[in-house]
């Protein structure tokens, strides 16, 4: 017993103590986790390519050298530009801040003058364009991107010129992003030519060495996204950057604000640490990844070097002093870090540092010093120690699997050093109690105390995998009607504010009545209910969704109103159509391993995606099958047609939905519905003549739905034009 008692304090003590230190994580052990990061990265760095699509122009030593020391004239910088454009690069990104006008140019020099002297030069100099003008006429003649520097440094100043639109799945982000009350941005005359702003900062550990980049950070409420974000966006010619937290959709949180989780910019999908931070998978430095900037401007670079390629603009010089330490070099350019940053992202595959990491760490280190612990007190020291580096080897190993196969970051040293202590702990009082055991043998005869055995703890984590299930689901595919002729006229910034302030309130709606947005199509949004939650009442929620969506869309339209108003523009109400229908599909994380969405498919979605289609044809807002009514009778239909869509063999009776429960139950309603159905009657009976006067007199009635009723006469009268034989009462539509 007392063996045992003192075995548990010396074994148990230092391990609680080990875990403890563990579970707080401080900076120490940070830095003892990089260590196993870096020594990742180092022993097998991501493979670089001649082909991968980024190249630096680099104002490098002999670049200096040969045509002037750094700062360069901006002239100079705009000729980089036309180069670099002319050769077909796909977009053009300065690591560089231009927060002041170029020292260089030559109407600075005037001002030490005297008043004769200075008129006369500045006289001689009329019609001079300045460098920050020439540099601006070339930027706006390709697609370039200008760095902007966030500090907190000051007062807050003013935001930074965000090109960029964003988009959000799930939780609000910006209270996790990291702010910055003042943001050095660059000119005016500059940012206004260029097609993105990024900004340059780097978030570097305790020990200077940059391991991770932000991709979006914050000033206040507005988002600013990275250098190389910005250069991935604009090549791609994508406008919005999506911004996937916590709660979005095929995310399991359960409500708990856990930060960001992934951004998607174009075609490319980043997984990211909660405050949209992403960690670097570095290659060794490559001299193929430079171009010298006087290569360029002399000509001497090949078009296949720069055509369709993500061009960075910075300097490797000593003397620029943008040197930063990275896992792999103690002193790397900048720019190269962004590059880096941008190749990672191409490439594909994470390189992550999952939430249970931690956790299943504390396990490993917990389990294999319970087995040391069990070895250290059932066989010879020698055979335990044996066991021990067995299992560490093992650690080592998972590590090394997870990090080379997976892209996941496992510590595997922390678990080591703890099973170490605990392991060296106990071994000392198990030779302390030997001793004493041998003294005590020799002083009283037959007395014998043997070890006991301590208890196992097994704890595993919990792995997540690609599946999917049937469902019966309800689909709406929600689209904007003339999104052309609404944005027309207004810029860049204009339109994605619009897209913003029009998707924002839809998607609220939908989220507030327990749907999942399933994709956002432009300005199309596809969303479903019954999944990954279950919904009894899915279709009458859909239905009452797409009712109040309505009413968002009234609200958005007063707001737009008002907004045009002030700027003097015509005002055009936005209008949409919306399609609903009910059926079973299959749903889960559809992609690949790496990189996949919670989303449903199956031949109902594609019927959902025709009614929205049918809007258009029948005059109404919102389109539901026979399905989905079913399943919501009690709310205020009329019936349009029955329709084969394209696609589809069996035949769909469709429904335009009026109105709520409310007034279906109204009188007026009732009237209303009956002398619609009557109407239907005879269309269908092939009195087409009473069909159209029916649906005339209704379009007079009724402004509300008049669209519907002349859409309605109109196909009336078509018909009295088709030969006999020809006409059915199931329309067959030959069109999506």
């Amino acid at each position: 017993m007392r063996l045992r008692w003192a075995y548990v304090a010396a074994f148990g003590l230092p391990l609680v103590a080990m875990l403890s230190l563990g579970a707080t994580a401080p900076d120490e052990l940070e830095g003892v986790r990089n260590f196993s990061f870096d020594a990742y990265q180092r022993i097998r760095p991501r493979a670089w390519s001649p082909d991968t699509p980024v190249r630096i122009v680099d104002i490098d030593d002999e670049s200096l050298g040969r045509l002037g020391q750094w700062p360069w004239p901006r002239a100079r910088l705009g000729a980089v530009v036309k180069a670099a454009s002319d050769l077909g690069a796909a977009t053009i990104a300065f690591d560089m801040a231009f927060a002041e006008p170029d020292r260089l140019s030559p109407e600075f020099f005037t001002r030490d003058l005297d008043a004769q002297t200075r008129t006369r030069v500045e006289g001689a100099m009329a019609g001079v364009e300045s460098y920050d003008a020439q540099f601006a006429r070339e930027i706006s003649k390709a697609t370039v991107v200008l760095g902007a520097i966030m500090t907190n440094n000051g007062a807050p100043g003013a935001s930074a010129p965000v090109k960029a639109g964003f988009a959000y799945a799930g939780d609000d982000p910006t209270p996790w992003l990291a702010d910055f009350s003042a943001v050095a941005a660059p000119l005016p005359q500059l940012a206004g030519r260029a097609a993105g702003i990024g900004v340059l900062n780097w978030l570097p550990g305790h020990d200077q060495i940059v391991r991770e980049a932000p991709l979006i950070v914050r000033s206040g409420t507005t988002l600013v996204p990275s250098l190389a974000l910005e250069a991935l966006r604009t090549a791609q010619g994508a406008s919005t950057i999506i911004v996937r937290s916590s709660n979005a959709s095929g995310q399991t949180a359960f409500g708990a604000a856990t930060g960001v989780n992934a951004i998607k910019v174009g075609d490319v999908a980043l997984a990211t640490g909660p405050h949209a931070e992403r960690r670097i998978y570095f290659s060794r430095s490559q001299r193929g990844r430079f171009i010298p900037a006087w290569k360029l401007l002399a000509g001497a670079i090949p078009r296949e070097e720069i055509e369709g390629r993500i061009i960075l603009v910075g300097s490797s010089a000593a003397g620029v002093l943008d040197q930063r330490a990275t896992p792999l070099d103690s002193v790397a350019p900048g720019v190269e870090i962004h590059a880096q940053l941008i190749e990672h992202a191409l490439a594909g595959g994470d390189l992550v540092r999952p939430d249970w990491a931690a956790p299943a760490e504390l396990a490993a280190a917990l389990i294999l010093s319970l087995v040391a612990a069990l070895a250290a007190s059932v066989v010879r020291p020698f055979a335990g120690a044996l066991i021990g580096v067995v299992a560490i080897a093992a650690m080592f190993g998972f590590g090394w699997e997870a990090f080379a196969m997976h892209g996941v970051l496992i510590d595997p040293i922390f678990p080591s050093i703890t099973v170490v202590v605990a392991y060296l702990a106990g071994l000392i009082e198990l030779f302390r109690f030997e001793r004493t055991q041998k003294a005590q043998v020799k002083n009283a005869f037959g007395r014998f105390v043997s070890p006991e055995i301590v208890e196992r703890l097994a704890s595993s984590p919990d792995r997540l995998t690609l599946g999917g299930e049937s469902r019966a689901l309800t689909l709406m595919f929600c689209d904007m009607r003339d999104y052309t002729g609404l944005v027309e006229g207004l810029d860049a910034a204009e339109t994605i504010a619009f897209m913003n302030d029009y998707l924002t309130p839809l998607t609220d709606t939908v989220l507030a009545h327990g749907g999942t947005v399933d994709k956002y199509m432009g300005d199309a949004i596809m969303a479903f209910w019954n999944a990954p939650l279950d919904d009894p009442a899915h279709a009458r929620n859909a239905c009452l969704t797409a009712l109040a969506m309505r009413t968002a869309l009234a609200g958005f339209n007063a707001a737009r109103a008002t907004l045009d108003e002030t700027k003097h523009r015509r005002h055009r109400d936005a209008r949409f159509g919306i399609g609903l229908n009910t059926g079973l599909c299959s749903v889960g994380n559809i992609g690949s391993v790496k990189r996949f969405d919670y989303s449903a498919i199956g031949d109902p979605v594609n019927v959902a995606s025709r009614l929205e289609g049918l809007t258009k044809l029948y005059g109404v807002d919102i389109l539901a099958s026979e399905e989905t009514q079913g399943e919501a009778s009690d709310l205020a239909w009329l019936e349009v047609d029955c329709v084969r869509v394209k696609g589809r063999e069996a035949p769909t009776r469709l429904f335009a939905l009026v109105g709520d429960d409310s007034l279906a139950r109204d009188p007026a309603f009732g009237e209303l519905r009956d002398r619609h159905e009557a109407m239907l009657v005879d269309y269908r009976a092939r009195r087409f003549d009473e069909a159209t006067a029916a649906a005339e007199r209704l379009a007079d009635e009724r402004a509300d739905l008049a669209a519907l009723y002349r859409a309605f006469a109109e196909l009336a009268r078509e018909a009295t034009t088709l030969p006999e034989g020809v006409w059915s009462a199931v329309r067959t539509l030959d069109s999506k």
